[in-house]
């Protein structure tokens, strides 16, 4: 029975989406097109993705060493604004942008880069000034394709440590100056066929070998040694964010056995395998573009990556191109086959990836799993980080509108082991008040996510509904409930709800004695949060505060939940 419910709705999951803007696939739809227009159209791609219930966007902003949001290094992307280098006018931050909409939306978005390739195509548009071809050619590989001679492909040298250097360096940028929750690479290393290496790098194995005799060897090393430096940054800068990859979905033809086709770790030198068993990675979204059967098959390659995973979390990619006919190659998928790959990964992985956005909006793609994410979901905690809980929410509120929405409101807490990142909204309806654990155990009563203090709800009907919010670590870690707020008869005019108060405290600030009242235990903590005080007699009580001079965290444990209140001692 638990199995079918998780089959059907978990609680926790990684519902992701890719926003691609290499050659204008997803966003923008043209690069010509007005800023105004631009961000109208991002906007309605990030409605249609909360309609559904992706909880996570992927938004692509390094395509060929170049930029879309203001880098200091390199220059503004051809496919945001037609000429490389050129800012769009009127000016706008698109990664700036796209995360402020994604959170307010109640998404994560972690900015994707791709991290070495430098020109999909020798020559095709011309090169900014500070381009690294132009700046820094002494770091490019620049490779002819085997089928068709006269076709280039260039790419940073992953061999050297200028090079790592320099992604590093901007992967720092992006975390300091952006309210992103992570940082995701592609499955761009060393080329796809038909660029072959060749001999193209031998000069910087010969001049660094590091003392490895096998030129691939040294290959993958290099890859590892990047992917590890990236992870570094991550954890030093801001490691609240993740850094994820999603590598090509075989790692090795014949594994598991009866898949064959192109290896990632032989051909682009990308052993994914290895940054599982570094833990150099937070989660893998192999791509498992494939049906389930034959030389590919989906659910082989789905359970052989989740056993290697190393408790590292996995999120296969799933090809929602291919279940298009506007953009599959040869026969497009079943309907049926997206919807049962996302089934059976929730019973042995944490959540999806769908290639790409335009693929699932107002397609059947996105009927087709519409029903799968009937319920909202959070991203999973991941047990290899913080599994600190932020401390509850303080006096939640809520106000009925005119046209029928209740406007929630709270006040984080600013005590505890970890700040909230995100709020989870829940409502049950009934006469009764609800049991609020029961409440927010599953999906069910689970709305949704804010990345702010306030959520509006849209019920439709007269109520009564009782709300109740948790706050979210960057890590998913779940704080204890708020209290209740009931909400009842919608049709009434509009006005403020009234809220009990549960617990009083006064004088606030005070000197010497607390007056405190409430129904419950009641205890005092420091800003450490450290309990210093703390009684189990209802009615009114005085806290004669023996303490340094201060804020104080005042909290109630009621019937239906803790309140608490900031009070400062002179």
């Amino acid at each position: 029975m638990i199995c079918e419910v998780r089959a059907q709705s978990p609680k926790h999951e990684f519902r992701g989406a890719w926003i691609a803007t290499v050659i204008n696939l997803d966003w923008p739809s043209r690069s010509t097109t007005s800023t105004s227009v631009k961000q109208a159209e991002l906007q309605a791609m990030l409605d249609d993705l909360a309609a559904l219930g992706v909880n996570s966007v992927m938004f692509q902003v390094r395509t060929e060493c170049d930029a879309l949001y203001n880098s200091p290094f390199e220059p503004w992307s051809v496919y945001l604004t037609g000429q490389q280098g050129r800012a769009p006018d009127p000016y706008f931050d698109p990664l700036e942008f796209a995360v402020d909409e994604a959170h307010a939306r109640g998404m994560s978005l972690h900015a994707w880069l791709n991290p070495f390739r430098c020109e999909r195509e020798v020559g095709r548009y011309a090169l900014a000034s500070d381009h690294p071809v132009v700046e820094n050619p002494e770091w490019m590989l620049t490779l002819e394709s085997n089928s068709t001679p006269g076709l280039f492909h260039t790419i940073l040298n992953p061999g050297l440590d200028a090079v790592h250097d320099y992604v590093a360096e901007i992967v720092d940028d992006v975390l300091r100056r952006y309210d992103v929750d992570g940082i995701h690479f592609d499955d761009y290393f060393y080329p796809y066929p038909p660029y072959e290496m060749g001999s193209s790098d031998l000069s910087t194995f010969d001049a660094n070998p590091r003392g490895f005799a096998n030129l691939d060897d040294w290959r993958r090393d290099n890859i590892n040694r990047f992917v590890a430096r990236i992870n570094s940054v991550v954890q030093q800068v801001k490691p609240d964010a993740v850094f994820g990859i999603s590598p090509f979905g075989i790692w090795r033809s014949g594994t598991p056995q009866g898949i064959v086709g192109l290896s990632g770790a032989d051909a682009l030198f990308a052993d994914a395998r290895a940054w599982l068993d570094a833990g150099t990675v937070d989660y893998l979204a192999p791509q498992l573009y494939w049906p389930f059967g034959g030389g590919q098959d989906f659910a082989a390659l789905a359970d052989w990556w989740v056993s290697v995973s190393n408790g590292r979390h996995l999120y296969p990619g799933l090809a929602a191109y291919r279940a298009d006919p506007n953009t599959a190659p040869g026969t497009p998928f079943a309907s049926t086959e997206i919807p049962a790959q996302i089934r059976f990964g929730r019973s042995v992985a944490d959540g999806h990836i769908l290639f790409r956005t335009q693929n699932i909006r107002g397609t059947a793609v996105a009927d087709s799993v519409d029903g799968l994410y009937a319920r909202p979901a959070i991203p999973p905690p991941m047990n290899h980080r913080d599994l600190f809980p932020p401390d509850p929410v303080d006096n939640l509120r809520a106000t009925k509108g005119a046209d029928g929405t209740v406007t929630l409101e709270w006040d984080p807490s600013i005590f505890g082991f970890a700040l909230a990142r995100s709020f989870a909204v829940y409502r049950a309806e009934g006469a009764s008040p609800p049991d609020t654990r029961a409440m927010t155990a599953s999906s069910e009563s689970l709305l949704g996510r804010a990345f702010g203090p306030s959520y509006t709800d849209r019920p439709g009907g007269s109520g009564p509904y009782h709300y109740v919010v948790t706050a979210l670590s960057s890590n998913s870690a779940e704080s204890a409930e708020s209290g209740v707020v009931t909400v009842s008869d919608l049709s009434t005019a509009a006005d403020a709800v009234p809220i009990a108060q549960r617990l009083e405290v006064w004088p606030n600030p005070f000197d010497d004695v607390l007056s405190i009242k409430g129904h419950g235990e009641i205890t005092v903590h420091d800003a450490l949060g450290r309990l210093v005080w703390q009684s189990a007699v209802g009615g009114v009580r005085e806290w004669r505060a023996h303490v340094a001079p201060g804020v104080y965290l005042v909290r109630l444990m009621g019937a239906s939940g803790p309140e608490s209140r900031l009070v400062v001692h002179r």
